[in-house]
């Protein structure tokens, strides 16, 4: 019962700090929510603090990390409140390069059913994107290590942080860790970072990608081409698109397309609806109808339809 109406308590003085001008006053409250032993407190007030922009409160956010670190899985299960506090330390762009080396490290195995988990995934994830805000030294080499992390989540937090910084040392990096293989969804982030660290560069080895063997594959890179936005990605999706059978591919692919914005993939679109077959024009419409509130293109879209001289 003391528990829940501790738990209750600060629920409500979380509620009040929320709301409440930074003083002397409510900092030292908030500093008596960051010594609370819950870590559901601890995590609520860290996202609080990032959600308001209050930097006052860093150096007590580095020192409740360090003591969570003390026996993390009794004090901190499931590495909820670590991670919340990285993530705003990392939003508030603080400089704490030990804290962040420290999360990136950390590897937090806690009991399960039948055996062990890592919980630590995201807290090394935010501490990854704060080293490359920080624009830490040695970061690419740390960034390097997390592409090779046991946790698909912490690998994919790697490659968007490579893309982030920016640093062409990381395009082989990527090259590699996409020619090893991997999770669909954790493959895909490798080929959407280096669209974005090197798109000429990268452009033909991600289209590659277009004809794995696996389908999921297939489909998630056609929407990271569609959102690299370059008009070069068109040739690889028309091409990839006129020798799918699967439906669901096609329809894809159209979207993929559609996703580019340029007036070369809005034509050939177009030029669907009025010459492919029902069903083709069908799926270029579809493909398209993510526009509807543009009003120009999208009135273009029915005029090109309603000259077909048939219904769709």
């Amino acid at each position: 019962m003391a528990r829940s109406r501790q738990l209750e308590e600060n629920q409500i003085l979380l509620a009040e700090l929320r709301e409440s001008e930074l003083t002397p006053e409510t900092v030292e409250r908030w500093r008596q929510v960051l010594r609370d032993p819950h870590a559901s407190t601890i995590t609520q007030a860290a996202k609080i603090l990032g959600q308001r922009g209050l930097t006052d409160l860093n150096i007590d956010l580095a020192e409740t990390f360090t003591r969570l670190m003390q026996k993390p899985v009794k004090r901190d299960p499931n590495c909820l409140a670590k991670a919340a506090i990285a993530d705003t330390l990392y939003r508030l762009e603080s400089h704490n390069h030990a804290l962040f080396l420290q999360g990136i490290r950390h590897v937090q195995m806690e009991p399960v059913w039948g055996g062990s988990v890592d919980t630590a995934a995201t807290l090394r994830g935010n501490c990854a994107l704060g080293l490359v805000r920080m624009h830490y030294p040695n970061v690419i080499t740390e960034l390097a290590d997390l592409l090779a992390d046991p946790e698909g989540p912490a690998r994919m937090v790697a490659a968007r942080a490579i893309a982030y910084t920016e640093d062409p040392q990381g395009i082989p990096l990527l090259r590699l860790r996409a020619k090893i293989g991997d999770e669909p969804q954790v493959l895909s982030e490798y080929l959407a970072a280096l669209l974005k660290l090197a798109p000429q560069q990268s452009m033909a080895f991600v289209s590659e990608f277009l004809r794995d063997a696996n389908q999921q594959v297939q489909e998630l890179v056609a929407l990271v081409l569609g959102e690299s936005r370059q008009p070069e990605a068109l040739d690889h999706l028309q091409v990839w698109w006129q020798g799918v059978q699967d439906p669901e591919l096609r329809l894809t692919g159209l979207l993929a397309i559609a996703m580019l914005r340029t007036d070369e993939a809005f034509q050939f679109l177009l030029d669907l609806v009025a010459d492919g077959s029902d069903k083709t024009a069908q799926e270029a419409i579809q493909a398209l109808e993510i526009y509807r509130q543009d009003h120009d293109l999208w009135h273009r879209v029915c005029e090109v339809r309603d000259n077909r001289g048939k219904s769709l």
